[in-house]
């Protein structure tokens, strides 16, 4: 047996502006909508699932009052991410900035409230073999 994937999912009470914030996102595009309570999102070549719910995930508060995060997304350009958030109106809750880890992100909230950061991995970050 091999695990060929790990699929994460967001929790949402409207579904529709779910679909509509991450299709505005760079590199992102609806998968597939199964009736008026699923999806999927494509993130390049990943994929996350939202579900619709009735009451506002409990996650997200404790997630922004911890400073952790629902979704990382690595990417090669972090500064093109920032450009193309504000181009689509999407508020970046942290501008891009360097970490003591040899990263540099962002951090956007989307539609309901998760949190979800952009990274670049510099060759010279601690743990990088590329």
């Amino acid at each position: 047996m091999q695990i060929v994937n790990v699929i994460a999912q967001l929790r949402t009470t409207d579904l529709a502006a779910s679909i509509r914030f991450y299709t505005a996102l760079p590199g992102f595009t609806l998968a597939f909508q199964y009736e008026d309570f699923y999806a999927g999102i494509r993130a390049g070549t990943q994929l996350f699932h939202l579900k619709l719910v009735d009451v506002k995930d409990p996650s997200i508060d404790v997630v922004a009052r911890e400073e952790h995060l629902h979704l990382y997304f690595e990417t090669s350009d972090v500064n093109a991410v920032a450009d193309a958030c504000r181009r689509a109106g999407v508020p970046l809750a942290k501008d891009v900035h360097g970490t003591p880890w040899g990263t540099r992100e962002l951090v956007v909230h989307d539609d309901q409230g998760h949190t979800l950061y952009f990274g670049e991995i510099h060759a010279s970050a601690p743990g990088n073999h590329d």
